[in-house]
């Protein structure tokens, strides 16, 4: 069978983000494109379809299509942001993962400043020292 992929347009986008981290690298992951800093995920795009992967469509509270992204953040209890509302939403398998739907509506501003922050939370912190605070350009 084969599986949805993630829309040109959002894996560009995406890739012009993760990519111009210190040592970040892309790789195909077990369904979409995850990027790695220290053999860490910092960022993996997928799309949702018929169901598929439930883990995810459960998380997401939706049968698709949708394209998601899932990145680390602080936990809960620290991190200022609302998570709880759409697009985002919260999966189980980390305290501090957060997934987010992507589509037309997406701000990508803000897409670069969550991801950057999940680079730093998740590179050693002499390559996460290298990230600028706040939003990339």
């Amino acid at each position: 069978m084969r599986r949805a992929e993630v829309p040109p347009a959002i894996l560009a986008n995406l890739r012009a983000i993760c990519l111009k981290l210190p040592e970040a690298r892309e790789e195909q992951a077990w369904t979409g494109v995850r990027w790695v800093v220290a053999k860490k995920n910092f960022a993996h795009v997928l799309m949702i379809a018929s169901g598929w992967p439930p883990a995810y469509a459960r998380a997401a509270k939706s049968e698709g299509p949708l394209c998601v992204l899932t990145f680390r953040t602080l936990d809960r209890t620290f991190d200022p942001r609302n998570f709880e509302r759409p697009p985002f939403f919260r999966p189980v398998w980390f305290p501090n993962i957060v997934g987010m739907a992507l589509g037309s509506r997406t701000d990508w501003r803000e897409v670069a400043d969550l991801i950057s922050t999940s680079h730093r939370l998740l590179a050693p912190k002499t390559v996460g020292a290298q990230v600028g605070r706040g939003r990339q350009s």
